[in-house]
């Protein structure tokens, strides 16, 4: 899955967030990161999603498969990283 498009929705004062940004980074993965106090569809976007939570980081992939506050664990496995 390396190279393929993630959208990462998140704020830049989630520290879950940052810590899934660097992750990404630290495993050349490339993704898109959406602040959702800067864009409000997608805020709405991420409501939706979670039941009317604001549940950040919200990692949208290619295939359409949806993790919400993943662990670096979680993350590495769908990924297939080493961690």
């Amino acid at each position: 899955m390396p190279g393929s498009k993630i959208t990462v929705y998140g704020t830049d004062w989630c520290s879950d967030c940052f810590r899934t940004r660097q992750f990404l980074k630290r495993h050349s993965i490339n993704f898109a990161f959406i602040n959702i106090d800067r864009d409000k569809e997608a805020e709405q976007f991420v409501l939706k999603t979670n039941r009317s939570m604001r549940s950040v980081p919200t990692i949208v992939f290619e295939d359409g498969t949806v993790l919400v506050e993943p662990s670096n664990h979680e993350l590495a496995a769908i990924l297939g990283v080493i961690e």
